[in-house]
């Protein structure tokens, strides 16, 4: 809701693997089809199915609330041109377009738009992501509000005071799930040279990362704590557990590697 009570109008401005996991977070959270527009070029099949099932316009018939840009950043030069005048001085320009900062995107729009960037990531698509956000001056509380509504349909948000620790997001959530799922697929490897055959090792693997989330999702304690509840002195876990931490094992490659891609990050917003 806008601070008037009436509901808030939203144009969604690509709807892709991101924009449609939004897009469809919004649905879920009652967001009313009637106060969205969505703009997408080349929308997959599913997508247009449901935006004519739900009778959702392509372009919105007055200034919106938010602009959500959900495009891919390369491709943003070519579409900005073709929606930009729909931004007016009460619209609020909510961007995931990876590597555009705050600055690039704002000289796209009048001055004194209010523009928040944010950097969601892939569990959005399930309702279990996490986004870090920040917003320019020009942000009203109201509308840092709405689109900290709009990001929690899907997901936790995490709004940040310096636009530069985006790039330590980006690194760690962002990027994260990517280091995740490459742990289910090392487990499955090193099962497999255990003696478990291919099929067991992928799916003890795939489950046990699924269920330790998931518990981890569930449990007030912090991950120490878990992780020493499983660990019993000199058993099985606390042997494997030595291999992992030995001259830091993991935590110097997890340090490594959140350092390569906060690294990157930057390199891409410039």
């Amino acid at each position: 809701m806008t601070d008037t009570g009436r509901t808030s109008s939203i144009f969604l401005v690509g709807a892709g693997r991101m924009g449609g996991a939004l897009l469809r977070g919004w649905l879920r959270a009652g967001f009313p089809p009637t106060a969205i527009a969505v703009r997408e070029p080349q929308p997959s099949a599913q997508m247009t199915a449901l935006l004519q099932d739900k009778g959702i316009p392509m372009l919105p018939e007055d200034e919106p609330d938010v602009m959500v840009l959900a495009v891919k950043p390369q491709i943003l030069p070519e579409v900005l041109p073709e929606v930009v005048n729909h931004v007016g001085p009460h619209t609020v320009v909510l961007s995931i377009a990876a590597g555009r900062t705050v600055s690039g995107i704002a000289s796209q729009f009048r001055d004194g738009t209010a523009i928040v960037r944010a950097m969601p990531n892939l569990p959005a698509e399930v309702g279990r992501g996490v986004t870090g956000a920040f917003p320019n001056a020009d942000v009203t509380d109201a509308q840092r509000e709405l689109c900290d509504k709009l990001l929690r349909a899907v997901g936790e948000v995490v709004w940040v005071d310096d636009e530069g620790q985006l790039d330590a997001v980006t690194a760690v959530s962002g990027s994260g799930p990517a280091y995740v799922f490459y742990l289910a697929e090392c487990l499955a490897h090193a099962a497999e040279e255990a003696g478990l055959p291919s099929d067991m090792a992928i799916k003890l693997a795939r489950a046990t990362v699924e269920g330790a989330g998931e518990l981890m999702h569930r449990s007030p304690l912090e991950a120490a704590k878990l992780r020493e509840n499983v660990t019993s002195p000199g058993g099985t876990t606390a042997a494997a557990l030595a291999v992992l931490s030995k001259d830091e094992g993991l935590k110097a490659l997890m340090r490594e590697a959140i350092a390569a891609a906060a690294r990157r990050s930057r390199e891409l917003s410039q």
